[in-house]
């Protein structure tokens, strides 16, 4: 049975859509594609492609690659699309369920 997780990002007043997928390989790996309208994004998806599960998620958040690759590319700290990459994997992988997240401002 293919693991595989989709998750869609509007990122709010930027109105930045970004669509990540991730699927889980064969070597437990976790592929991911990410498409979107900011072109700092993108560049960070440059460099991921094929993501170990087990030390993203178990990883301090400071420490993992995703965050790591987004403190260089990424201007605004408050950008929802690095944990989002993170729930993807963390979900195609079998290690967390599908359930949205919610960020309300009001």
């Amino acid at each position: 049975m293919e693991k595989k997780c989709t998750v869609i990002v509007d990122a709010g007043v930027c109105k930045m859509k970004t669509t990540i997928q991730a699927v889980q390989q064969d070597d437990m790996m976790v592929g991911v594609k990410i498409e979107s309208d900011c072109h700092n994004v993108l560049k960070m998806s440059w460099g991921i492609k094929s993501i170990n599960p087990y030390t993203e998620i178990e990883s301090q958040i400071c420490k993992t690659d995703v965050y790591k690759r987004a403190n260089d590319t990424l201007p605004h700290a408050a950008c929802p699309v690095p944990c989002a990459i993170i729930k993807a994997v963390e979900v195609a992988s079998g290690m967390g369920i599908k359930r949205d997240v919610v960020i309300t401002i009001k």
